[in-house]
């Protein structure tokens, strides 16, 4: 009888909080391209002396994301030392918390293969700080050819949410799916940009294999993935392995694992340190930490719509199709975008269908954000008034489009520079054209009245010149009534 095997993924998400300062102190965590060491003081450095003091708005950002992750907030919890030595931690120790979490027990959904939902347990979400960075170059400041390490103490006390799940997901594709949705749901709530890639949200998974003659291979922890594609590389390259050394009846240690990227591989890095490795013991320079009466109920009530619920509530109110939804919902700013072009008069799906398409190119080949787009939502929503009131054609109004994306003119400055007028060319106007396109296309006309257009290519093919020459500015539908009404009429 075959074996079979049953992946067992659990995933530890550590999310850094988007706070001016950091946890303990009042340093910046702005530390992307900052000169090294420029962001610290006595307390990052791990000095002696120095007093620790809470960041109140880390504490807010940690209960806001604990109460959207459906997790039990304590009112009372504490801070511990974890005792470990590596460079980048300066005073030996993290200050972080153990025993008693800031939240537990929460659930988020994912979509299971079938479409439907299936719920993922988070096990908690406590707070702790940072560590700081290693950089491995040479003594002439290059990074290739390694022979030094440095360590840069910008990130170290910068203010982390660890959010832990259970060991619900079964596949690389779910552990995708959920750190996809966990970054989705920081990013709604404004407690950080979620960005993988300068490492604002690092996971580290856990991994074991659970075989069916009723053997278990030991948990592997994965670290060192920056990216949603590395993580489930990494997990699909790690299921394989645990795979073979089960059937081969090997034995698979606990321990620790890095992945290599450009070799598509994970290497063993040291052996999996349990609780009592570090030594944990109550933090003597901080205080408990006590929630004020009422404090959950004031973050419960500031959580704004989550995505998934305005998701759904955009395809109920709306009408949108399911990708129109998942697309305009995926960003908080897209959504609102889209919400306050409606309000200014836009159509739902013609106002959907240009954002997907117009507004998200222009966003993607630029590398902008939405907040920096030079066309505004009331302008976009005018303009979409004009194409639902057929003043303005789909064709013209992309020409005027790029005309106010190219040099942040107003709507009106770039219709007339583009020499398009509300309204269009229709009427008499349209009629005189058209036969002036037929006058110029004899031969043309002669095919389609003897019949032989079978397919219609030729009038088509009118039509097609009709339209260039108005530079899409006629209604097409009225250009097909007038072709079809002079063709059958001479």
């Amino acid at each position: 009888m075959s074996l079979l095997f049953t992946p067992v993924i659990g995933l530890e998400i550590h999310v850094q909080l988007a706070t001016a300062s950091k946890i303990f102190c009042s340093c910046s965590t702005d530390y992307i391209g900052a000169v090294p060491n420029t962001n610290v003081c006595p307390l990052c450095l791990g000095l002696p002396g120095t007093l620790p003091v809470l960041n109140a708005k880390a504490v807010e950002y940690g209960v806001r994301a604990s109460l959207a992750l459906n997790c039990t907030v304590r009112n009372a919890t504490r801070f511990h030392r974890k005792n470990y030595f590596y460079p980048d931690l300066p005073k030996a120790y993290q200050i972080s918390q153990y025993d008693l979490p800031l939240a537990e027990h929460g659930f988020i959904n994912i979509t299971s293969e079938d479409g439907t939902l299936r719920p993922i347990g988070i096990t908690r979400l406590h707070l702790e700080e940072d560590a700081g960075k290693l950089v491995h170059g040479t003594s002439d400041g290059r990074l290739t050819g390694a022979s030094q390490s440095f360590v840069d103490y910008n990130r170290g006390g910068v203010p982390l949410a660890e959010i832990v799940s259970e060991p619900d997901l079964r596949t690389p594709a779910e552990a995708r799916q959920y750190v996809s949705v966990i970054r989705q749901l920081v990013r709604y709530l404004g407690v950080s940009d979620g960005d993988m890639e300068k490492g604002s949200l690092r996971v580290d998974a856990n991994i074991s294999v659970k075989c069916s003659d009723g053997r278990w291979g030991e948990r592997a922890e994965i670290k060192n993935m920056n990216s949603l594609k590395a993580l489930e590389r990494a997990l699909e390259y790690e299921i394989k392995r645990h795979i073979k050394m089960l059937s081969e009846g090997k034995i698979i240690i606990q321990e620790t694992r890095h992945w290599n990227d450009s070799q598509g591989i994970t290497i063993s890095s040291r052996s999996k340190e349990e609780a009592h490795d570090y030594r944990y013991f109550p933090e003597p320079d901080l205080p408990p930490l006590v929630l004020p009466d009422g404090y959950v109920k004031e973050q419960l009530d500031k959580l704004p719509e989550l995505p998934w619920d305005r998701k759904r509530r955009f395809k109920d109110t709306y009408g949108l199709s399911e990708q129109d939804s998942a697309t305009l919902t995926e960003n908080r700013d897209m959504a609102d975008f889209y919400e306050n072009c409606l309000i200014s008069g836009g159509s739902p799906e013609r106002t959907a269908n240009w954002l997907r398409t117009e507004v998200l190119r222009v966003l993607n080949e630029n590398k902008m954000e939405l907040k920096d787009f030079p066309i505004s939502s009331h302008i976009i929503a005018e303009m979409i008034v004009m194409m639902d009131n057929r003043k303005l054609s789909n064709t013209a109004a992309k020409e005027v489009f790029e005309h106010m994306i190219e040099n942040s003119s107003d709507l009106h400055s770039a219709m007339s520079l583009c020499d398009i007028s509300a309204g269009g060319i229709a009427g008499d106007q349209l009629r005189d054209l058209v036969s002036k396109i037929l006058e110029q296309n004899n031969d043309v006309v002669r095919v389609i009245r003897s019949g032989e257009d079978l397919n219609g290519k030729k009038q088509k093919y009118l039509k097609g010149l009709v339209m260039r020459e108005t530079r899409g500015q006629a209604d097409p539908s009225e250009v097909s009534w007038i072709l079809a009404s002079l063709l059958e009429n001479n």
